[in-house]
């Protein structure tokens, strides 16, 4: 490869870098919002986004709504989700050791030996997951797998009464203490990458709309909903009170590149490769092919996949809500989703954000996603 080649590859990559803040992403990915207690991330977020946008709104379970252009009959959704999985406080032994429930789908197996945070009613109590040291099982017992009943978190109490001072109460919710890190070659790992890079990156989106000062011919509404680990839950409150004309929604999907995953079943996605879209009964096609084609006009590399009965996430929400709404997913590579060190590229942030932004200033109300015109 000659020395143009590489000029025009490096001005490719330079098009889509949008000097995104990732001080905010760490402090958003560092500030806890587990299912069903997201306040305190989405306060995070709310606070940032608010320079950008018109007005901001909440509701009952603590969605938020940053709007544009409240007033414009032509309702367009970009969203994403804000909660994160973790557990619950669900039986305290008389010697102080703590049992757990899901919280979302957390995974079991990872916990032994992570730390957590226990967010009790005095306020946040520091603790492990334990397990029996190998020296103890060796020779004994069949080796055993972690199972949520047999793993437990330990703060250090030596009573149920002491765990009880501390402020810790069946219902009380844990989380994992690790944090945003950065890796070599523009990958960074966190807990819960899924899917508050979601709500950083439609933020993003609000920052540029402003900064570039563009003027939407619609009502933009940038929507961080809750309980998405839970069955999308957030979303379909959202959307039964805007009714979008159109929907575009981010999270992540599964980077398919390490052992012990079966391309077959879950396709050929990689990070660094740009978002993946894909094909899924609840993705409007027209939506889809408009958004493919924005891609190409702005050469954003995309990558593909085809989902099945639902998409898993809270595009099926808006698809199937009131009257059915045009509704697209971009999702953002992701490996070891589920874990405290989900690992996401910056190049791939950079990419759905120009794709989701190109996409709102070509969109217009008079865009039609009609089969039928």
């Amino acid at each position: 490869m000659g020395k143009k080649d590489d000029k025009e590859k490096t001005k490719k990559k330079q098009k889509h870098v949008t000097t995104s803040n990732y001080e905010f992403l760490e402090e958003y990915i560092n500030t806890p919002s587990p299912v069903g207690f997201e306040y305190t991330g989405q306060k995070v977020w709310i606070n940032y986004i608010k320079p950008f946008v018109d007005v901001v709104e909440t509701d009952a379970y603590g969605s938020a709504i940053a709007i544009i252009n409240k007033e414009h009959p032509f309702k367009v959704v970009i969203e994403a989700h804000v909660d994160e999985i973790s557990w619950f406080v669900n039986y305290i032994t008389d010697k102080g050791l703590i049992h757990v429930k899901r919280n979302g789908g957390v995974d079991h197996q990872i916990a032994p030996s992570l730390r957590v945070n226990i967010h009790g009613k005095k306020g946040i109590v520091k603790g492990v997951f334990g397990w029996p040291a190998i020296h103890t099982r060796l020779g004994g017992e069949k080796e055993q797998n972690p199972k949520v009943e047999t793993v437990w978190v330990d703060c250090g109490a030596r009573s149920k009464s002491e765990v009880e001072d501390l402020g810790i109460h069946v219902g009380s919710v844990i989380t994992y203490q690790d944090g945003y890190d950065e890796l070599v070659n523009g990958n960074i790992i966190a807990r819960a990458f899924d899917n508050r890079v979601g709500g950083y990156m439609i933020a993003q989106v609000a920052r540029l709309l402003k900064e570039n000062k563009v003027k939407l011919p619609f009502g933009l509404y940038v929507v961080n909903a809750v309980q998405e680990e839970i069955g999308l839950r957030g979303a379909e409150m959202v959307a039964r009170r805007i009714k979008p004309d159109v929907a575009i929604i981010t999270d992540v999907t599964h980077d398919t590149q390490t052992p012990m995953i079966n391309k077959a079943i879950d396709g050929d996605i990689s990070c660094g490769k740009g978002p993946s879209l894909a094909y899924a009964p609840a993705i409007q096609n027209k939506l889809l092919a408009f958004v493919e084609n924005i891609a190409k006009v702005n050469d954003i590399e995309v990558q593909w996949r085809a989902l099945s009965r639902s998409t898993g996430t809270d595009t099926d929400s808006f698809a199937y809500a009131n009257d059915g709404c045009p509704s697209v997913l971009i999702s953002l590579p992701l490996r070891y989703m589920h874990t405290t060190v989900e690992m996401i590229n910056k190049s791939d942030i950079e990419a759905t954000i120009q794709l989701m932004y190109e996409t709102l200033k070509a969109l217009t109300p008079e865009t039609s996603f009609s089969y039928f015109d």
